[in-house]
């Protein structure tokens, strides 16, 4: 049930939908830039350029778009972690790098698109960090201006959405949800994010399609409950009861992914449970053996074999008959 990554699965979840993005795009692009852009030709591209190393830190999507009457692209680097990364328009240079590359592989061209790179970011932290590659680069900035051409150099737009207030959020149901949820889900306790929860769901309210209302709403309750790790069970059983009056077409997903959410920590809770009894089984195995053999055991001795792994115990009941002295079982004990 627990999403690996839920901030990337929502995020792009919710932005292949090109409603969405372009209603991002409509809401939030400068006006020099969207009075050049032709929205109505926005398609989500497949293509992905996050390594695995990164995955876990970053989620990205291109949308093929004309820009001035040229084929170009519109590339999101999402960045879902809780403090802003230093390096990232190096970052963004590599990943626009690679599009060329693809581009001119698969259409063996010498003319490289348009691409206008943007970052969204929603940790705890404002975003400080410079928006050029060139304020990077050691010395850039005490360059004449006719050295400066000789330098790669770009900007880049940022989107610190944790600092958005409810009325700069605008748009539509799904992206007001989707940016009101990752402002909160990092900077906001359990009551704010639990107002967040009612929030979107009275948004839902105003959507024309009751379907699609009721397929975003669990989406979002999935990415909640995976990422927001602090709700308590009172929490849940708070929404459960909220929702049903807020927006009872919701009502029933909620309840659903509660039980499935119970029922998985049930789960953990019996497993857990069981390598606690075992660990005991072991400890007190090993004590009893050791009394027997050498009588008397020092307390301090006995506090630091409980402390001791399962696989340690078992090492130390399989030698019992090999032992000299307690020194040969302080070994084990680092």
């Amino acid at each position: 049930m627990k999403i690996q990554n839920p901030h990337d699965k929502f995020f792009k979840e919710t932005f292949s939908n090109v409603t969405v993005a372009k209603d991002f795009l409509n809401n939030y692009l400068p006006e020099s830039i969207a009075n050049v852009i032709d929205i109505h030709t926005l398609e989500v591209q497949k293509d992905s350029f996050i390594n695995e190393e990164l995955q876990e830190v970053f989620s990205d999507m291109l949308f093929k778009v004309n820009i001035n009457k040229q084929e170009g692209y519109i590339y999101f680097l999402f960045e879902h972690k809780s403090y802003s990364s230093k390096n990232i328009s190096f970052q963004l240079l590599k990943y626009m790098i690679e599009i060329w590359e693809s581009k001119i592989k698969k259409e063996r061209s010498d003319e490289l698109p348009m691409i206008i790179p943007l970052v969204i970011y929603h940790g705890k932290e404002s975003w400080n960090i410079k928006t050029t590659l060139g304020e990077m680069i050691t010395g850039y900035k005490d360059l004449p201006n006719d050295i400066k051409k000789y330098i790669p150099n770009y900007e880049y737009l940022i989107y610190d959405i944790s600092r958005y207030t409810d009325e700069e959020i605008k748009g539509e149901a799904q992206l007001r949800i989707l940016l009101s949820i990752f402002r909160d889900i990092f900077t906001k306790d359990n009551k704010g994010l639990l107002e967040s929860i009612y929030r979107a769901a009275e948004y839902l309210q105003a959507l024309d399609d009751r379907q699609t209302g009721i397929e975003y709403f669990e989406t979002f309750m999935r990415y909640v409950l995976n990422a927001g790790k602090n709700l308590t069970k009172e929490d849940v059983d708070d929404i459960i009861d909220k929702i049903e009056m807020i927006y009872p077409q919701g009502s029933e997903v909620v309840m659903s992914l509660a039980e499935m959410f119970r029922q998985e920590g049930l789960l953990l809770g019996i497993q857990q449970g069981r390598k606690e009894e075992r660990r005991e089984t072991l400890t007190k195995t090993a004590l009893k053996l050791l009394i027997k053999k050498f009588g008397t055991i020092p307390e301090e001795l006995k506090l630091a074999i409980s402390r001791l792994d399962d696989v340690t115990l078992e090492l130390i009941i399989d030698d019992i008959l090999e032992y000299k002295s307690l020194d040969d079982v302080k070994k084990y004990i680092q």
